[in-house]
């Protein structure tokens, strides 16, 4: 007699929307600490260079906490009728690009160091209100892991926040080139605050952030910011989303073949 007890369909898909939601959680600090760390030895100087390594460091230590969470949900992967285990590095070097969760802000080419600065002050922004709600999480793996980034995310706050008003209300140029890099990647902060279904069943359950409570006081940040740094909110524009759907753009594809190379030349190689 089989005594395996019976699971709902309504538990499964939970469970789903949990690794889900997870992945989502670390993709996007990985995929923005490989950005940052494109800047190492190029950066305009030798004070900012230090900086986004590490930015993107403890953007890559937080990345790790989520993803090696999202791999204990997962358990076993079944793949081709055998059993696979997954990890936080199979989970990083393993997936295709319709497979990651990422925000498609953070996946947007570093550009000059304004358009940086800008991607980076506007995530910060909405990092720092995310670990802070995700503080209050009913689950505890999460809240602990958003506690302990908290202090991380404040201080990347800070050092972009302060860049902004610094060039935004420096010279001429500038100012122009920030505002040049806020009015191309405003399109992309729409899909911060989106909240879909994964989201949304979480959040009633106590679980996730709802997106949509973090825009207004992201806003009021955003501001505040710009009236100090002179800069203009731009007009309302068509809003990109679909990353944490798995549908990017296209300069994912490229992060990821340099980001995977080693792992996919040499599979489960070690050294």
């Amino acid at each position: 007699m089989n005594m395996t007890p019976a699971v709902s369909p309504e538990h499964t898909l939970f469970k789903r929307n949990l690794f889900d939601y997870v992945l989502r959680l670390g993709d996007s600090p990985l995929i923005l600490s490989q950005r940052l760390c494109e800047w190492c030895g190029h950066a305009p100087e030798l004070e900012i260079d230090l900086a986004l390594a590490n930015i993107g460091l403890d953007l890559l230590g937080q990345a790790r906490h989520f993803l090696s969470y999202a791999a204990t949900l997962n358990g076993m992967e079944v793949e081709e009728g055998s059993e696979k285990e997954i990890d936080e590095d199979s989970l990083a070097f393993g997936r295709d690009e319709r497979e990651f969760r990422n925000l498609l802000l953070v996946e947007q080419p570093n550009g000059g160091f304004n358009d940086t600065l800008v991607r980076q002050f506007f995530i910060d922004a909405y990092h720092v209100l995310l670990h802070q709600a995700l503080g209050q999480s009913r689950d505890s793996q999460l809240a602990a892991i958003s506690n302990k980034s908290l202090k991380e995310v404040e201080y990347h706050l800070r050092f972009s926040r302060g860049w902004m008003i610094r060039l935004g209300d420096g010279t001429e140029q500038s100012h122009d080139k920030i505002q040049q890099s806020v009015n191309q990647l405003w399109r992309f902060t729409g899909e911060l605050f989106h909240c879909d279904e994964v989201e949304q069943q979480l959040a009633e359950a106590g679980i996730a952030v709802d997106p949509r409570t973090l825009y207004e006081p992201w806003q009021e940040t955003i501001k505040e910011t710009f009236a100090q740094a002179t800069l203009e909110i731009p007009q309302e524009t068509p809003y990109r989303q679909g990353g944490k759907q798995g549908l990017h753009t296209e300069h994912l594809g490229y992060i990821l073949a340099e980001m995977q190379f080693l792992q996919r030349a040499y599979p489960d190689c070690n050294w």
